[in-house]
Protein backbone atom coordinates (compact mmCIF):
# COMPACT_ATOMS: atom_id res chain seq x y z
CA UNK A 1 0.00 0.00 0.00
CA UNK A 2 1.36 3.43 -1.02
CA UNK A 3 0.32 6.96 -0.15
CA UNK A 4 -0.53 8.83 -3.34
CA UNK A 5 -1.63 12.39 -4.06
CA UNK A 6 -3.31 13.27 -7.36
CA UNK A 7 -3.44 16.93 -8.41
CA UNK A 8 -6.49 17.58 -10.61
CA UNK A 9 -9.78 15.69 -10.88
CA UNK A 10 -10.59 15.86 -14.59
CA UNK A 11 -10.88 12.71 -16.72
CA UNK A 12 -7.29 11.63 -16.20
CA UNK A 13 -6.95 12.68 -12.57
CA UNK A 14 -10.19 11.21 -11.31
CA UNK A 15 -9.71 7.91 -13.13
CA UNK A 16 -6.10 7.73 -11.93
CA UNK A 17 -6.99 8.45 -8.31
CA UNK A 18 -9.99 6.14 -8.16
CA UNK A 19 -8.21 3.24 -9.85
CA UNK A 20 -5.06 3.47 -7.74
CA UNK A 21 -7.30 3.46 -4.65
CA UNK A 22 -9.03 0.36 -6.00
CA UNK A 23 -5.60 -1.30 -6.17
CA UNK A 24 -5.37 -0.87 -2.39
CA UNK A 25 -3.48 2.43 -2.09
CA UNK A 26 -4.38 5.44 0.03
CA UNK A 27 -5.20 8.25 -2.40
CA UNK A 28 -5.97 11.92 -1.81
CA UNK A 29 -7.18 13.88 -4.83
CA UNK A 30 -6.61 17.65 -4.78
CA UNK A 31 -8.58 20.16 -6.85
CA UNK A 32 -8.76 23.93 -6.41
CA UNK A 33 -12.43 23.93 -7.54
CA UNK A 34 -14.22 23.86 -4.19
CA UNK A 35 -17.61 23.08 -5.76
CA UNK A 36 -16.18 20.08 -7.59
CA UNK A 37 -14.53 18.83 -4.40
CA UNK A 38 -17.85 19.01 -2.54
CA UNK A 39 -19.56 17.12 -5.36
CA UNK A 40 -16.89 14.42 -5.23
CA UNK A 41 -17.15 14.15 -1.45
CA UNK A 42 -20.88 13.48 -1.87
CA UNK A 43 -20.02 10.47 -4.06
CA UNK A 44 -21.00 12.05 -7.37
CA UNK A 45 -18.67 12.13 -10.35
CA UNK A 46 -18.54 15.41 -12.32
CA UNK A 47 -17.86 13.44 -15.51
CA UNK A 48 -19.68 10.62 -17.26
CA UNK A 49 -17.44 7.60 -17.48
CA UNK A 50 -18.86 4.06 -17.36
CA UNK A 51 -18.06 2.30 -14.09
CA UNK A 52 -16.20 5.22 -12.52
CA UNK A 53 -18.78 6.45 -10.03
CA UNK A 54 -19.35 2.95 -8.63
CA UNK A 55 -15.59 2.48 -8.10
CA UNK A 56 -15.35 5.91 -6.52
CA UNK A 57 -18.13 5.24 -4.02
CA UNK A 58 -16.67 1.83 -3.07
CA UNK A 59 -13.21 3.19 -2.34
CA UNK A 60 -14.54 6.18 -0.44
CA UNK A 61 -16.51 3.80 1.81
CA UNK A 62 -13.33 1.77 2.34
CA UNK A 63 -11.49 4.92 3.43
CA UNK A 64 -8.87 4.67 0.68
CA UNK A 65 -10.06 7.68 -1.35
CA UNK A 66 -10.58 11.26 -0.17
CA UNK A 67 -10.87 14.68 -1.80
CA UNK A 68 -9.59 18.11 -0.74
CA UNK A 69 -8.87 21.58 -2.09
CA UNK A 70 -5.82 21.92 0.19
CA UNK A 71 -2.39 20.96 -1.15
CA UNK A 72 -0.99 20.48 2.35
CA UNK A 73 -3.66 17.91 3.22
CA UNK A 74 -3.12 16.15 -0.09
CA UNK A 75 0.65 15.94 0.30
CA UNK A 76 0.65 14.96 3.97
CA UNK A 77 2.40 11.58 4.10
CA UNK A 78 2.45 11.18 0.32
CA UNK A 79 5.44 9.67 -1.46
CA UNK A 80 4.03 9.84 -5.00
CA UNK A 81 2.33 12.93 -6.48
CA UNK A 82 0.60 12.80 -9.86
CA UNK A 83 0.07 16.01 -11.84
CA UNK A 84 -3.05 15.48 -13.97
CA UNK A 85 -4.22 19.01 -14.71
CA UNK A 86 -5.38 20.22 -18.12
CA UNK A 87 -3.12 21.59 -20.84
CA UNK A 88 -5.57 23.46 -23.08
CA UNK A 89 -4.75 24.87 -26.46
CA UNK A 90 -3.27 28.37 -26.46
CA UNK A 91 -4.14 30.95 -29.12
CA UNK A 92 -1.03 30.12 -31.13
CA UNK A 93 -1.72 26.38 -31.10
CA UNK A 94 0.80 25.54 -28.40
CA UNK A 95 -0.07 23.80 -25.14
CA UNK A 96 -0.98 26.22 -22.34
CA UNK A 97 1.07 25.15 -19.31
CA UNK A 98 -0.32 27.57 -16.74
CA UNK A 99 -2.14 24.82 -14.77
CA UNK A 100 0.92 22.56 -14.77
CA UNK A 101 3.07 25.42 -13.57
CA UNK A 102 0.53 26.33 -10.86
CA UNK A 103 0.43 22.70 -9.73
CA UNK A 104 4.22 22.53 -9.58
CA UNK A 105 4.36 25.71 -7.49
CA UNK A 106 1.60 24.42 -5.21
CA UNK A 107 3.48 21.16 -4.65
CA UNK A 108 6.74 22.96 -3.88
CA UNK A 109 5.11 25.28 -1.36
CA UNK A 110 3.16 22.52 0.43
CA UNK A 111 5.67 19.65 0.47
CA UNK A 112 7.43 18.78 3.70
CA UNK A 113 9.32 15.65 2.62
CA UNK A 114 11.02 14.27 -0.47
CA UNK A 115 8.67 13.40 -3.35
CA UNK A 116 8.46 11.56 -6.62
CA UNK A 117 6.38 13.77 -8.90
CA UNK A 118 4.73 11.99 -11.82
CA UNK A 119 3.51 14.15 -14.68
CA UNK A 120 0.56 12.48 -16.44
CA UNK A 121 -0.64 15.65 -18.15
CA UNK A 122 0.05 15.80 -21.88
CA UNK A 123 2.84 18.35 -21.99
CA UNK A 124 5.33 19.68 -24.57
CA UNK A 125 8.75 18.10 -24.74
CA UNK A 126 10.93 19.69 -22.07
CA UNK A 127 8.16 20.29 -19.53
CA UNK A 128 9.69 17.83 -17.07
CA UNK A 129 12.65 20.18 -16.73
CA UNK A 130 10.29 23.13 -16.15
CA UNK A 131 8.38 21.25 -13.42
CA UNK A 132 11.66 20.34 -11.73
CA UNK A 133 12.78 23.98 -11.70
CA UNK A 134 9.47 25.31 -10.36
CA UNK A 135 9.08 22.74 -7.59
CA UNK A 136 12.74 23.10 -6.56
CA UNK A 137 12.37 26.88 -6.34
CA UNK A 138 9.64 26.52 -3.70
CA UNK A 139 10.64 23.29 -1.95
CA UNK A 140 11.93 23.44 1.65
CA UNK A 141 15.60 22.70 2.41
CA UNK A 142 16.73 19.11 2.88
CA UNK A 143 14.06 17.71 0.55
CA UNK A 144 14.61 16.12 -2.84
CA UNK A 145 12.37 15.67 -5.84
CA UNK A 146 12.39 13.37 -8.82
CA UNK A 147 10.15 14.22 -11.77
CA UNK A 148 8.86 11.33 -13.88
CA UNK A 149 6.98 11.63 -17.15
CA UNK A 150 4.19 9.02 -17.25
CA UNK A 151 1.93 9.84 -20.22
CA UNK A 152 -1.62 8.51 -20.07
CA UNK A 153 -3.30 6.55 -22.84
CA UNK A 154 -6.86 6.47 -21.50
CA UNK A 155 -9.78 6.60 -23.93
CA UNK A 156 -12.85 8.47 -22.79
CA UNK A 157 -15.73 6.02 -22.54
CA UNK A 158 -13.42 3.13 -21.62
CA UNK A 159 -10.95 4.86 -19.31
CA UNK A 160 -11.44 2.54 -16.32
CA UNK A 161 -10.90 -0.54 -18.48
CA UNK A 162 -7.88 1.10 -20.11
CA UNK A 163 -6.32 1.91 -16.72
CA UNK A 164 -6.53 -1.69 -15.52
CA UNK A 165 -5.51 -3.18 -18.89
CA UNK A 166 -2.79 -0.92 -20.35
CA UNK A 167 -0.81 -1.86 -23.45
CA UNK A 168 2.30 -0.40 -21.82
CA UNK A 169 3.52 1.88 -19.04
CA UNK A 170 5.86 4.63 -20.28
CA UNK A 171 8.16 6.28 -17.72
CA UNK A 172 10.62 9.03 -18.50
CA UNK A 173 13.19 10.01 -15.88
CA UNK A 174 16.66 11.27 -15.12
CA UNK A 175 16.85 9.03 -12.04
CA UNK A 176 16.26 5.38 -12.95
CA UNK A 177 15.80 4.34 -9.32
CA UNK A 178 12.86 6.75 -8.99
CA UNK A 179 11.39 5.45 -12.26
CA UNK A 180 11.63 1.90 -10.94
CA UNK A 181 9.65 2.92 -7.84
CA UNK A 182 6.90 4.25 -10.09
CA UNK A 183 7.09 1.05 -12.12
CA UNK A 184 6.53 -0.90 -8.90
CA UNK A 185 3.47 1.24 -8.23
CA UNK A 186 2.06 -0.04 -11.55
CA UNK A 187 3.18 -3.65 -11.01
CA UNK A 188 -0.33 -5.01 -10.25
CA UNK A 189 -1.35 -4.05 -13.80
CA UNK A 190 1.16 -6.57 -15.22
CA UNK A 191 1.92 -4.41 -18.26
CA UNK A 192 5.24 -3.95 -20.10
CA UNK A 193 7.21 -0.98 -18.71
CA UNK A 194 9.33 1.27 -20.94
CA UNK A 195 11.81 3.49 -19.09
CA UNK A 196 13.28 6.32 -21.17
CA UNK A 197 14.60 9.82 -20.63
CA UNK A 198 12.10 12.57 -19.83
CA UNK A 199 11.89 14.13 -23.29
CA UNK A 200 11.45 10.84 -25.09
CA UNK A 201 8.54 9.86 -22.84
CA UNK A 202 6.88 13.22 -23.44
CA UNK A 203 7.27 12.75 -27.20
CA UNK A 204 5.83 9.21 -27.13
CA UNK A 205 2.46 10.61 -26.06
CA UNK A 206 2.31 13.22 -28.83
CA UNK A 207 3.61 10.84 -31.48
CA UNK A 208 1.04 8.19 -30.50
CA UNK A 209 -1.92 10.56 -30.67
CA UNK A 210 -0.70 12.14 -33.91
CA UNK A 211 -0.34 8.73 -35.53
CA UNK A 212 -3.87 7.68 -34.54
CA UNK A 213 -5.24 10.98 -35.84
CA UNK A 214 -3.32 10.37 -39.07
CA UNK A 215 -5.02 7.00 -39.52
CA UNK A 216 -8.43 8.64 -39.14
CA UNK A 217 -7.62 11.39 -41.62
CA UNK A 218 -6.15 8.85 -44.05
CA UNK A 219 -9.31 6.74 -44.12
CA UNK A 220 -11.42 9.89 -44.50
CA UNK A 221 -9.38 10.87 -47.53
CA UNK A 222 -9.87 7.37 -48.94
CA UNK A 223 -13.60 7.72 -48.21
CA UNK A 224 -13.82 10.83 -50.37
CA UNK A 225 -12.17 8.96 -53.25
CA UNK A 226 -14.48 5.97 -52.71
CA UNK A 227 -17.54 8.18 -53.05
CA UNK A 228 -16.35 9.45 -56.41
CA UNK A 229 -15.31 6.07 -57.75
CA UNK A 230 -18.19 3.96 -56.48
CA UNK A 231 -16.28 1.90 -53.88
CA UNK A 232 -17.36 1.13 -50.29
CA UNK A 233 -14.89 2.47 -47.72
CA UNK A 234 -16.12 0.08 -45.01
CA UNK A 235 -15.10 -2.89 -47.13
CA UNK A 236 -11.89 -1.14 -48.12
CA UNK A 237 -11.03 -0.63 -44.44
CA UNK A 238 -11.93 -4.23 -43.64
CA UNK A 239 -9.61 -5.46 -46.37
CA UNK A 240 -6.83 -3.14 -45.27
CA UNK A 241 -7.22 -4.00 -41.59
CA UNK A 242 -6.78 -7.72 -42.23
CA UNK A 243 -3.16 -6.98 -43.12
CA UNK A 244 -1.12 -7.56 -39.95
CA UNK A 245 1.14 -4.67 -40.89
CA UNK A 246 -1.85 -2.30 -40.79
CA UNK A 247 -4.45 -3.68 -38.39
CA UNK A 248 -8.15 -2.73 -38.15
CA UNK A 249 -8.12 0.02 -35.53
CA UNK A 250 -8.87 3.71 -36.22
CA UNK A 251 -9.96 3.00 -39.80
CA UNK A 252 -13.60 4.08 -39.45
CA UNK A 253 -14.44 6.81 -41.93
CA UNK A 254 -16.77 9.53 -40.71
CA UNK A 255 -16.89 13.20 -39.77
CA UNK A 256 -13.40 13.26 -38.25
CA UNK A 257 -11.77 13.08 -34.85
CA UNK A 258 -12.59 15.36 -31.93
CA UNK A 259 -12.35 15.44 -28.16
CA UNK A 260 -9.88 16.85 -25.70
CA UNK A 261 -6.76 15.08 -27.03
CA UNK A 262 -6.33 14.56 -30.76
CA UNK A 263 -7.14 18.12 -31.98
CA UNK A 264 -4.98 19.93 -29.44
CA UNK A 265 -2.18 17.36 -29.41
CA UNK A 266 -1.74 17.31 -33.19
CA UNK A 267 -1.76 21.10 -33.26
CA UNK A 268 0.67 21.31 -30.30
CA UNK A 269 3.07 18.86 -31.99
CA UNK A 270 2.81 20.90 -35.19
CA UNK A 271 3.66 24.03 -33.17
CA UNK A 272 6.61 22.31 -31.45
CA UNK A 273 7.95 21.08 -34.78
CA UNK A 274 7.60 24.43 -36.51
CA UNK A 275 9.21 26.21 -33.54
CA UNK A 276 12.15 23.81 -33.79
CA UNK A 277 12.67 24.66 -37.46
CA UNK A 278 11.02 21.53 -38.85
CA UNK A 279 8.44 21.39 -41.65
CA UNK A 280 5.52 19.32 -40.28
CA UNK A 281 3.62 19.01 -43.57
CA UNK A 282 1.98 15.66 -42.72
CA UNK A 283 0.57 17.03 -39.46
CA UNK A 284 -0.86 20.01 -41.35
CA UNK A 285 -2.50 17.68 -43.87
CA UNK A 286 -3.98 15.59 -41.06
CA UNK A 287 -5.65 18.69 -39.57
CA UNK A 288 -6.84 19.97 -42.95
CA UNK A 289 -8.42 16.63 -43.89
CA UNK A 290 -10.16 16.46 -40.51
CA UNK A 291 -11.71 19.87 -40.98
CA UNK A 292 -12.64 19.05 -44.57
CA UNK A 293 -14.54 15.92 -43.42
CA UNK A 294 -17.01 18.14 -41.51
CA UNK A 295 -17.33 20.61 -44.39
CA UNK A 296 -18.03 17.85 -46.93
CA UNK A 297 -20.65 16.36 -44.62
CA UNK A 298 -22.53 19.67 -44.47
CA UNK A 299 -22.26 20.11 -48.24
CA UNK A 300 -23.71 16.61 -48.72
CA UNK A 301 -26.74 17.50 -46.58
CA UNK A 302 -27.18 20.78 -48.46
CA UNK A 303 -27.10 19.05 -51.85
CA UNK A 304 -29.53 16.34 -50.78
CA UNK A 305 -32.04 18.95 -49.62
CA UNK A 306 -31.45 21.46 -52.41
CA UNK A 307 -30.40 24.07 -49.86
CA UNK A 308 -30.55 24.51 -46.10
CA UNK A 309 -32.49 27.71 -45.55
CA UNK A 310 -35.65 27.10 -43.49
CA UNK A 311 -34.98 23.35 -43.45
CA UNK A 312 -35.48 21.38 -40.24
CA UNK A 313 -32.52 19.14 -39.46
CA UNK A 314 -32.58 16.40 -36.80
CA UNK A 315 -29.23 15.44 -35.26
CA UNK A 316 -28.56 12.22 -33.35
CA UNK A 317 -25.45 12.33 -31.17
CA UNK A 318 -23.58 15.38 -29.86
CA UNK A 319 -20.63 14.12 -27.79
CA UNK A 320 -17.37 13.66 -29.69
CA UNK A 321 -17.64 9.87 -29.25
CA UNK A 322 -20.01 7.37 -27.58
CA UNK A 323 -19.99 6.60 -23.85
CA UNK A 324 -18.89 10.08 -22.82
CA UNK A 325 -20.57 13.43 -22.25
CA UNK A 326 -17.50 15.34 -23.47
CA UNK A 327 -18.32 18.08 -25.99
CA UNK A 328 -14.78 19.43 -26.38
CA UNK A 329 -13.94 19.74 -30.09
CA UNK A 330 -16.97 17.56 -30.90
CA UNK A 331 -17.64 17.39 -34.68
CA UNK A 332 -21.32 18.05 -33.94
CA UNK A 333 -20.57 21.63 -32.88
CA UNK A 334 -18.83 22.61 -36.11
CA UNK A 335 -21.43 20.81 -38.24
CA UNK A 336 -24.42 22.32 -36.45
CA UNK A 337 -22.89 25.80 -36.52
CA UNK A 338 -22.52 25.50 -40.30
CA UNK A 339 -26.09 24.22 -40.72
CA UNK A 340 -27.48 27.10 -38.68
CA UNK A 341 -25.34 29.65 -40.48
CA UNK A 342 -26.94 28.44 -43.72
CA UNK A 343 -30.41 29.02 -42.30
CA UNK A 344 -31.40 25.59 -40.99
CA UNK A 345 -33.28 24.93 -37.76
CA UNK A 346 -31.57 22.16 -35.79
CA UNK A 347 -33.14 19.74 -33.32
CA UNK A 348 -30.84 17.34 -31.49
CA UNK A 349 -30.79 14.36 -29.16
CA UNK A 350 -27.92 12.74 -27.26
CA UNK A 351 -28.31 10.13 -24.48
CA UNK A 352 -25.83 11.83 -22.14
CA UNK A 353 -24.26 15.02 -23.48
CA UNK A 354 -27.22 17.41 -23.69
CA UNK A 355 -26.61 18.72 -20.16
CA UNK A 356 -23.30 20.14 -21.43
CA UNK A 357 -24.28 20.78 -25.05
CA UNK A 358 -26.26 23.95 -24.37
CA UNK A 359 -22.98 25.65 -23.45
CA UNK A 360 -21.71 24.94 -26.97
CA UNK A 361 -24.98 25.05 -28.93
CA UNK A 362 -27.24 27.61 -27.23
CA UNK A 363 -29.71 27.97 -30.13
CA UNK A 364 -30.32 24.26 -30.77
CA UNK A 365 -33.62 22.66 -29.76
CA UNK A 366 -32.81 19.67 -27.56
CA UNK A 367 -35.21 16.72 -27.67
CA UNK A 368 -36.15 13.96 -25.22
CA UNK A 369 -35.80 11.10 -27.73
CA UNK A 370 -34.37 10.30 -31.14
CA UNK A 371 -37.93 10.22 -32.51
CA UNK A 372 -38.60 13.75 -31.26
CA UNK A 373 -35.46 14.91 -33.07
CA UNK A 374 -36.70 13.27 -36.28
CA UNK A 375 -40.21 14.73 -36.07
CA UNK A 376 -40.99 16.93 -39.10
CA UNK A 377 -37.29 16.92 -40.04
CA UNK A 378 -36.20 17.32 -43.64
CA UNK A 379 -33.10 15.25 -42.87
CA UNK A 380 -31.81 13.17 -39.98
CA UNK A 381 -28.05 13.23 -39.34
CA UNK A 382 -26.07 10.66 -37.36
CA UNK A 383 -23.04 12.32 -35.73
CA UNK A 384 -22.19 10.05 -32.78
CA UNK A 385 -22.54 6.27 -32.96
CA UNK A 386 -24.30 5.58 -29.67
CA UNK A 387 -25.49 1.98 -29.38
CA UNK A 388 -29.12 2.98 -28.99
CA UNK A 389 -29.08 4.43 -32.50
CA UNK A 390 -28.24 1.03 -34.00
CA UNK A 391 -31.70 -0.39 -33.27
CA UNK A 392 -33.93 2.54 -34.22
CA UNK A 393 -37.50 1.82 -35.36
CA UNK A 394 -37.10 3.13 -38.90
CA UNK A 395 -40.78 2.76 -39.77
CA UNK A 396 -41.63 5.08 -36.90
CA UNK A 397 -38.87 7.48 -37.94
CA UNK A 398 -40.14 7.58 -41.53
CA UNK A 399 -43.68 8.30 -40.40
CA UNK A 400 -42.67 11.37 -38.38
CA UNK A 401 -40.12 12.88 -40.81
CA UNK A 402 -41.04 15.53 -43.35
CA UNK A 403 -38.62 14.01 -45.87
CA UNK A 404 -37.03 10.53 -45.55
CA UNK A 405 -33.43 11.72 -45.85
CA UNK A 406 -30.77 10.15 -43.61
CA UNK A 407 -27.12 11.23 -43.68
CA UNK A 408 -25.02 8.84 -41.64
CA UNK A 409 -21.76 10.40 -40.46
CA UNK A 410 -20.63 7.18 -38.77
CA UNK A 411 -21.66 4.52 -41.33
CA UNK A 412 -23.83 2.67 -38.81
CA UNK A 413 -26.41 1.49 -41.32
CA UNK A 414 -26.41 -0.58 -44.49
CA UNK A 415 -27.11 1.57 -47.58
CA UNK A 416 -29.18 -1.09 -49.33
CA UNK A 417 -31.33 -1.80 -46.30
CA UNK A 418 -31.99 1.91 -45.84
CA UNK A 419 -32.89 2.23 -49.52
CA UNK A 420 -35.27 -0.72 -49.27
CA UNK A 421 -36.98 1.00 -46.34
CA UNK A 422 -37.68 3.97 -48.58
CA UNK A 423 -35.01 6.36 -47.31
CA UNK A 424 -32.70 8.57 -49.32
CA UNK A 425 -29.52 7.51 -47.55
CA UNK A 426 -25.94 8.75 -47.70
CA UNK A 427 -23.07 7.48 -45.60
CA UNK A 428 -19.40 8.47 -45.75
CA UNK A 429 -17.35 6.87 -48.52
CA UNK A 430 -20.03 4.33 -49.43
CA UNK A 431 -21.07 5.67 -52.80
CA UNK A 432 -23.52 8.52 -53.34
CA UNK A 433 -27.29 8.48 -53.93
CA UNK A 434 -28.11 8.69 -57.68
CA UNK A 435 -29.53 12.19 -57.27
CA UNK A 436 -26.18 13.48 -55.97
CA UNK A 437 -24.24 11.67 -58.69
CA UNK A 438 -26.44 13.28 -61.31
CA UNK A 439 -26.14 16.76 -59.80
CA UNK A 440 -22.35 16.48 -59.67
CA UNK A 441 -22.13 15.07 -63.20
CA UNK A 442 -20.64 11.80 -61.98
CA UNK A 443 -21.36 8.81 -64.18
CA UNK A 444 -20.24 6.06 -61.77
CA UNK A 445 -23.23 4.60 -59.85
CA UNK A 446 -22.91 2.83 -56.54
CA UNK A 447 -22.55 -0.87 -57.30
CA UNK A 448 -24.93 -3.51 -56.03
CA UNK A 449 -23.54 -5.92 -53.43
CA UNK A 450 -22.21 -9.29 -54.53
CA UNK A 451 -25.00 -11.87 -54.60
Amino acid sequence: MKNICVIGTGYVGLVTGVCFADLGNNVVCVDIDVQKVEMLRSGKSPIYEPGLEELMERNMRAGRLTFTDDYRIGLDGARFVFITVGTPMADDGSADLRYVEDAAAGIGKAMTSSLIIIDKSTVPVGTGDVVTQIVSAHAPPDTTIDVISNPEFLREGSAVTDFFNPDRIVLGATNRAAAEQVAELHAPLKAPVFITDLRTAEMIKYASNAFLATRISFINEIAQICERLGADVKEVARGMGADKRIGPHFLDAGVGYGGSCFPKDVLALHHMAASAGCHPQLLRAVMDINSDARNRFVVKVEKLLGGLEHKVIGVLGLSFKPNTDDMREAPSVEIIDALQAAGAHVKAYDPVAMKHADNYLPTVTFCATAYDAAKEADALLIITEWNEFKQIDWERIKQVMHQPVVVDGRNIYDPDEMGNRGFIYAGVGRGLPPMLLARDGIAVPRQNPVS
